[in-house]
């Protein structure tokens, strides 16, 4: 074993015992490189110039297309918490579910997944439904270990289920790694003679769509997990009181109030994920639906009594989509011709309409406190992901300088089994580090190494990307460091104690697990939808 292979693993192995000890992620990234890069170049086999590509590697990513789906995403997420919509959501849901044994538990998973698709960001959503759900459960003697297990699973779901941050900084990873594995590929054609290779691409909302049928398998593995356990052991998972569960309402009203709490999240979920999938918008555009869907349900929730200007903006942000699907108006393409004068005035007309129902959300928002608290949060969100992908791009260099490419891929090629052993031993070391290390940080440093080498071994890419997103969905639940672990710790009342919690949690870790297995032997779960949707 040479120096640069020393190093290179010397250098992955600081990196993670520095993260566990709780230093800043960004920072860590950086510090280590430097002091690599500075030992390698001593050492005489690091070449110092590698660092000089770091401005070219930076430059550009605040303006990166895909990548500012993120604080769009972030803000859509933390306005609906703000807002309070997810409280009616859940309230309504246990009413409905709340007299058939386990039905608490059904709707947790529910509104899980209704979050998952309509925020994305894991924290809101399990510190909402700790908040909300865990003392109902706790009222109405559930297994402590059930009621926690079941919250901190459902608000994982936001991890997989599109649209998702996880998703998007993923995708953004694996695009990058396909392009350079599909560039290489036409380098070797090309150099064979043959130049009828034409390169392939692949997108964030390619990710989506190949991500929402495992997504929603894994929701139903949830709810047959919550079925299974009110059958064999009732007492783990009793009913609600029915004088609790319809609290002095008919069964008509109770579904009503459900319908009207599911209403919102359904709307903005075919918002965003319905223009996607259609073609309307690419994955960014889409977050910006999002955003401004958001805005609206927040400012209709502050003063239901006077919804008429929320209602106009509702409706022309839908005839904006519709218009937009009959004649492409986005910027870089296609724009009404002049002579259309009917479209134009349809187009002005629907953006005054929705430029005024955005004015009144923003005030009431604003008048309420809640805007500038969004706005903080999605900045501070933001800045720290962005940040975070500096550090591993000056990681991902030095890295390269010193081999550690060559390092991978040789030993990825020398494990048993060919391409089915290198992708098992990378979906272990991905799930064993998810023990320790957040999502974010495994998607900055292994994703980038590890992917170019499982596509240039003919790896689906798609396939790849909804694989490593279910596994790092993992990284929430897995004691002792599970984020989600940590996020109900907070809110949960004294008599939750932590191991509650951790041996809550295990049993969907299996069925994460599971799950998982069931998407590796079944690709075309992953990759039919996006072939039917994007051909």
């Amino acid at each position: 074993m040479d120096l640069r292979t020393i190093l290179d693993i010397l250098m992955f192995a600081t990196v993670c015992v520095v993260l566990m000890a709780g230093f800043p992620v960004a920072f860590s990234l950086a510090g280590v490189s430097l002091a690599f890069a500075l030992i390698g170049w001593a050492a005489g086999v690091f070449d110092i110039s590698f660092v000089n590509f770091l401005p070219n590697r930076i430059f550009g990513t605040m303006t990166n297309e895909v990548l500012i789906a993120v604080p769009l995403f972030v803000f859509m997420g933390v306005m609906l918490e703000r807002s309070r919509v997810a409280e009616d959501l859940l309230a309504n849901m246990g009413r409905l579910f709340g007299t058939l044994r386990g039905g608490l538990g059904i709707s947790v998973s529910i509104v899980g997944a209704l979050l998952a698709a309509s925020t994305g960001i894991v924290g809101a959503t399990v510190v909402t439904m700790g908040l909300l759900s865990l003392p109902t459960m706790m009222r109405n003697n559930y297994d402590p270990k059930l009621a926690c297990g079941s919250i901190c699973a459902a608000g994982t779901l936001g991890q997989i289920i599109p649209p998702s941050i996880v998703l998007v900084l993923l995708g953004d990873q694996i695009s990058n790694a396909y392009q350079e594995v599909q560039l290489t590929l036409q380098q070797e054609a090309w150099a064979a003679g043959d130049f009828s290779f034409v390169p392939q691409t692949v997108s964030v909302g390619d990710l989506f769509a190949g991500a929402l049928i495992p997504g929603l398998i894994l929701v139903g593995m949830y709810i047959l997990y919550q079925v299974f356990i009110a059958v064999i052991r009732p007492d783990a998972s009793p009913a609600m009181a029915a004088s609790e569960a319809h609290a002095g309402m008919s069964d008509q009203e109770i579904v009503l109030r459900a319908v009207s709490s599911l209403a919102p999240p359904i709307i903005l979920i075919i918002a965003v994920l319905g223009s996607i999938l259609a073609g309307i918008a690419t994955p960014t555009e889409a977050a910006a639906v999002g955003a401004i869907g958001a805005l609206l349900l927040a400012g209709h929730r502050l003063d239901r009594d006077k919804a008429m200007p929320i209602y106009i903006a509702g409706l022309s942000l839908v005839g904006l989509l519709v218009l937009t699907a009959m004649v492409d108006l986005r910027v870089t393409r296609r724009v009404i011709p002049t002579g259309d004068m009917i479209g134009i005035g349809a187009a002005v007309l629907l953006t005054a309409g929705l430029i005024y129902g955005m004015a009144v959300s923003l005030v009431r928002v604003f008048r309420e406190q809640i805007l500038q608290a969004v706005m903080k949060s999605t900045a501070q969100i933001s800045a720290m992901v962005f940040t975070i992908l500096i550090g591993a791009a000056l990681f991902s260099l030095v890295f390269r300088g010193l081999g550690g490419d060559e390092t991978v891929h040789r030993l990825l090629e020398d494990i048993p089994g060919g391409v089915f052993g290198a992708m098992l031993a990378v979906m272990i070391v991905m799930f064993i580090m998810g023990f320790f290390l957040d999502f974010i940080e495994i998607t900055f440093v292994v994703v980038p190494i590890v992917a170019p080498i499982l596509l240039l071994m003919g790896l689906n890419p798609i396939w790849l990307g909804v694989m490593m997103a279910m596994n790092l969905q993992t990284s929430f639940l897995t004691p002792p460091f599970g984020f989600a672990l940590f996020y109900l710790r907070g809110v949960a009342p004294p008599q939750i104690t932590t191991m509650d919690i951790y041996r809550g949690a295990i049993p969907f870790v299996a069925i994460q697990l599971v799950g998982l297995a069931i998407i590796a032997m079944f690709p075309a779960l992953a990759t039919w939808f996006p072939g039917v949707v994007f051909g």
